[in-house]
């Protein structure tokens, strides 16, 4: 497999592809009117039957999602699009909203006609204002086609979508985090159930959905169920972003069908960068657990990922070469974690903290041996143990890589510092006060 499948992306070189104009001459808003003749029943079976599954990270079926939703009660029921993108590596969804937001903003309305919901919101990322105007201005121009608004296109159904700009907390891409955001609350997440199926934002049913996800529908709806399944594997339909960063040669978006091999991306994409060679990488972003060369040929679907031990998550590829530390790596992403951790649960909180200060401990050559055990002790005590998926994420790379590099977490011990370089051992000087020691005692 070496064919790419430009779906979602199709538009993107076209001049001003983010333009009503250039969408509707690719075809863009015939779905809507196609979906609008339909029964809003038959639209939800026509998105379980494709097999179209959340491509936000955790690969739930969409078309089952929606269904979750409670029987008709005469009040409002919402759509939330989570378009919060900030997993480190994750770099598919911005894109989309620049070049083509209008595949989004078709995407919710067939959706929002298929649940019966009148009033859907987009919750995005708020450091990217040039997305945020992007999108308003593509709303704007479906307001004024008739796409939005009142009795869309004489069918009756009404529909208005509202944007928020979130404050850059990683936690709210967390879904009930996320609804607290949008409430008004502090973003953090809630015990569940209820399910916001059930009691979602503003305590009313609620359908949550990644932006490629109802991004995806459009093309569904307007090529069928069977062109849909005719791509991907078995139990992973479709195609799909891989954003490919890091040590590659031609870094960027490559959509393909779900079981593509990396080594057939790295075919596409010109390989690993000169002189170099694969060292490691994440097939779902760095809340993931880490590849290394063995998994080159590992198909990139739901199942084939985890069988290997890892997660397909929001298929984000960071690649590292020979020239990289696997410990500094995985240090900088927990510190993120760390960082970006709500504070809610005492096991995410405090064992991200200590996480940190064991591995820049390690990472500056004043660990131990039983540092290291410390490390896989510690995550054993946030994994499966924390509020939501933050703490089992921090822990992932920490784990897998002290699996398959312990030799180099070694090599830092025995060595005083970073085998690869001494100088980026002073980045990572560990020093631990009588105030630090007393705050987490």
């Amino acid at each position: 497999m070496t064919d790419l499948t430009p779906v979602l992306s199709a538009t993107w070189g076209s001049p001003k592809s983010w333009s009503i104009d250039t969408y509707t001459k690719a075809g863009g808003y015939g779905p809507l009117k196609k979906a609008l003749a339909m029964e809003p029943g038959a639209l939800i079976q026509a998105v379980k039957d494709s097999g179209l599954r959340g491509r936000g990270g955790a690969g739930f079926p969409t078309g089952m999602k929606w269904g979750f939703l409670p029987p008709d009660d005469g009040g409002p029921r919402y759509l939330v699009i989570n378009a919060d993108e900030s997993e480190p590596g994750t770099c598919k969804d911005i894109p989309t909203l620049l070049s083509a937001p209008h595949t989004l903003i078709e995407g919710v309305i067939i959706t929002s006609f298929a649940i019966g919901c009148n009033h859907a919101f987009i919750y995005l990322r708020g450091e990217v204002v040039h997305v945020y105007r992007r999108l308003m201005q593509a709303v704007r121009e479906a307001y004024e086609a008739g796409h939005l608004g009142k009795n869309i296109h004489g069918s009756g159904f009404d529909l208005d979508i509202t944007f928020h700009a979130g404050a850059g907390a990683y936690i709210c891409g967390e879904e009930t985090a996320l609804l607290d955001s949008l409430e008004g609350r502090r973003g953090q997440p809630r015990l569940k159930p209820p399910f916001p199926a059930v009691a979602g934002l503003y305590a009313r049913p609620t359908v949550v959905n990644n932006v490629e996800s109802v991004a995806s529908v459009p093309a569904i709806v307007d090529r069928g169920v069977e062109w849909f399944t005719g791509m991907g594997t078995e139990r992973s339909k479709g195609m799909g972003f891989f954003s490919l960063s890091g040590h590659v040669t031609r870094p960027g978006q490559y959509e393909a069908p779900l079981g593509i091999t990396l080594r057939e991306l790295l075919d596409l994409a010109g390989g690993i960068r000169a002189g170099h060679e694969l060292k490691f990488w994440t097939p779902g972003g760095s809340s993931t657990p880490i590849f290394t060369q063995d998994h080159l040929d590992t198909p990139l679907d739901y199942e084939s990922v985890g069988a290997a031990g890892s997660m397909l998550g929001t298929r984000a590829l960071q690649l590292f070469d020979d020239s990289t530390c696997v410990v500094r790596a995985v240090t900088r992403w927990t510190e993120f974690y760390k960082h970006e951790s709500c504070g809610k649960c005492t096991p995410c909180r405090e064992g991200t903290y200590w996480l940190t200060q064991i591995l820049k401990r390690i990472e500056g050559g004043k660990g131990t041996q039983a540092d290291i055990q410390q490390l896989l002790d510690t995550c054993d005590s946030i994994a499966g143990r924390s509020f939501c998926a933050l703490g089992d994420g921090a822990t992932s790379s920490i784990i897998s890589s002290v699996k398959l590099f312990r030799e180099e977490y070694e090599a830092h011990v025995e060595q005083g510092g970073c085998p690869f370089d001494r100088s980026a051992s002073a980045l990572f000087e560990y020093s631990e006060t009588p105030a630090t020691e007393e705050a987490h005692a």
